[in-house]
This record gives C-alpha cells, sequence and structure tokens, in this order.
C-alpha cells in the first residue's frame, strides 16, 4: 500500500473511532480490564502508549485476546519502537511529536501511521512526506480551538486529531471543527481508577464518551 492508501486507512480508523482514550498500563492485567471497560463503554479503539516496560507485551496480548478492538502504539519515539510495535501487531501508530528521521521512517511504514506536530512548520514538514492524518499535540497547550482554526485556513487537507488538555466538557466543541477526525483524551482512564481497579467508572464514562461522539456526528 502506498502511503496516501495508508492514510485513508488512518482517517477511516479515526473517524470510526470518534474518540481515542489514551491508555497507559502497569501491568498486563490493568492492560486486559481496561480495554475491555473501554470497549464494553462504547469505545472501540485506543491508543496504548508505550510509556511503561510492560506496554509492549500488553500490546501483543490485547491484539490476541480482544480482536474486536482496535489498538494503537502510541508515545512511539524512536524508529526501534516503530518497527517493534508493528512486530507486537499494533493496528496503527501515534507519536507525539516527529522528527526527521523517525518521520522518514514512519512514511515507510506498512500500517497507518499518526505522527504528531505542535506548530505549522512541522505540520508542513510532515505533509511534504505524504502525511494527512496528523495528532496535534499538546493541543490545549500550543492553542487548542484557536489553534485547530488557524490551521484550517491554510492547511486545508489536514485532518487531525487532538490530544492533551482535552476533558469530556469540551470534547463535543473540538469534535465540531471541521479539520477534526478524532480527538485523544484520558478523562476515562485516569490513572487512580485503573490501580483501584475501578472499572464501572472506566465503563460509565466511556459510555458518556461515546454519547459526545454522536451528538458531535449528528449535529
Amino acid at each position: 500500500m502506498t502511503i496516501a492508501q495508508h492514510q485513508a486507512k488512518a482517517e477511516q480508523l479515526l473517524r470510526a473511532a470518534g474518540i481515542l482514550p489514551v491508555v497507559t498500563v502497569h501491568t498486563l492485567d490493568e492492560a486486559r480490564k481496561v480495554s475491555a471497560a473501554l470497549l464494553k463503554g462504547g469505545l472501540p479503539a485506543i491508543e496504548l502508549t508505550l510509556r511503561t516496560p510492560v506496554a509492549m507485551e500488553a500490546l501483543a496480548m490485547l491484539k490476541k485476546e480482544l480482536p474486536d478492538i482496535v489498538i494503537g502504539a502510541g508515545t512511539v519515539l524512536t524508529v526501534e519502537q516503530m518497527e517493534q510495535s508493528i512486530a507486537a501487531g499494533a493496528d496503527f501508530l501515534v507519536t507525539p511529536g516527529t522528527p526527521p528521521e523517525l518521520a522518514d521512517a514512519l512514511a515507510k511504514a506498512p500500517i497507518p501511521v499518526v505522527p504528531g506536530g505542535a506548530t505549522p512548520t512541522e505540520f508542513l514538514s510532515l505533509m511534504a512526506r505524504g502525511f494527512r492524518v496528523c495528532k496535534l499535540f499538546p493541543a490545549s497547550a500550543v492553542g487548542g480551538l484557536a489553534m485547530l482554526k488557524g490551521l484550517a485556513g491554510p492547511l486545508a487537507d489536514l485532518k487531525i486529531c487532538p490530544t492533551g488538555g482535552i476533558t469530556e466538557d469540551n470534547a463535543g466543541e473540538f469534535l465540531a471543527q471541521p479539520n477534526v477526525v478524532c480527538i485523544g483524551g484520558s478523562w476515562m482512564v485516569p490513572n487512580n481508577w485503573i490501580k483501584a481497579g475501578e472499572w464501572d467508572k472506566v465503563i460509565a464514562s466511556s459510555a458518556k464518551a461515546a454519547v459526545i461522539v454522536d451528538k458531535a456526528r449528528n449535529a
């Protein structure tokens, strides 16, 4: 597949998700239970961050045990992590930022990629490599809604998944932006709920998030 085809697939995956929970786990059991809770709540895709030692093993496990969930490897910082994530079975890759060497490797990846950027210059560099679906991170810190509206004019072909500082209260506003295909957030999977095993809260919050997506898509 060409990068254009992979980017079309990335857009399809993100649009289908609407909200992409950004999940960090410290044990395989946490990974198994939080993913099941998100799926039960109505969120069919997750971004599993590679911030913990167990993350890569958890990714491979979830792909085998929960075939109905779409799993992206998040916080991909190096080419090595990119290769490991692909080998583990990731459905797509997400980066918080994308230096040139990593961008070049990601452009040749055999699966969809959502590379991260925070400025127009960074996005232009990614677009020059063929990317059209990117992550805006950290979204709120770099201008939030104002940044998205500012990018919409000059970078009209760019589809964005803003992540960072988005909450249940402002999620609908972000989803309403015409250049937003999906939003990333962790309010439905806070660390204290995961550590305490409060899966009912994750399910309830995920269900609310799914309603937010439905309202935004049908507005």
